[in-house]
């Protein structure tokens, strides 16, 4: 059963932008693409630990402000021909409040 945390409303994160949630495991980005869908990551690059937050959200991407490693928003895999992953959190959005899990997901490379 996965425990649910309100932790924002989707008019907080700016469209093609990210807010930061702190919690005691360390820091998750909340993505908002053009779209309007709703990602979390490992506020963390798997390359240099940047800040994914402070970078730029192009599609289902975002590029990382130190080296512009491109991480995937639903996945956390960095395109090719990078290798690392950024861990990714359940979201959800109902009638605008944004909620997320603080148990990560896991991809086929971890």
């Amino acid at each position: 059963m996965t425990t649910w945390i309100e932790v924002a409303h989707l008019d907080d994160i700016p469209r093609q932008g990210a807010r930061v949630i702190k919690t005691a495991a360390g820091d998750i980005a909340i993505f908002r693409t053009l779209e309007d869908e709703i990602f979390a990551l490992r506020d963390k690059c798997p390359h240099k630990g940047g800040p994914l937050s402070q970078g730029i959200v192009h599609g289902k991407k975002v590029a990382c402000p130190l080296h512009d490693w491109k991480i995937n928003l639903d996945t956390g895999l960095a395109v090719a021909p990078d290798v690392g992953c950024a861990a990714r959190y359940p979201v959800q959005v109902i009638d605008g409040a944004v909620s997320l899990s603080l148990t990560p997901e896991t991809t086929l490379s971890e």
